[in-house]
């Protein structure tokens, strides 16, 4: 099934993303080669929440926003763990985005 194959792909990707650093949903779909793929990142990342080793918590829009912050138990969990890894959020929005913006590679 396609689906899976990509949701493992992305999977392979979040988990390379350095802690204090986060990426887009856009830039891991272009990492793999399907640039017009974002939202589907984004489905693999909501069915990530329950994988303890895929940081989803890293994963934001490309504005730097914590648009997948309501799948996360608990209303402010998904920036806490961002500030616990020096990473700054104010009204949901990293501060200094390009600072800790980490660009994914794959090895295809």
């Amino acid at each position: 099934m396609m689906e899976e194959n990509f949701f493992e792909r992305v999977y392979e990707i979040v988990k390379q993303i350095p802690e204090g650093k986060v990426t887009s949903y856009g830039a891991i779909a272009k990492a793999l080669g399907t640039a017009r793929s974002a939202r589907m990142v984004g489905w693999a990342m909501n069915a990530s929440h329950k994988m303890e080793d895929v940081p989803a918590h890293r994963v934001v829009n490309r504005k730097g926003l914590l648009s997948g912050k309501h799948h996360f138990d608990g209303t402010n969990l998904m920036q806490q763990l961002l500030e616990n890894e020096g990473i700054e959020v104010v009204d949901n929005q990293i501060v200094d985005f390009e600072k800790y913006f980490w660009e994914p590679k794959m090895d295809l």
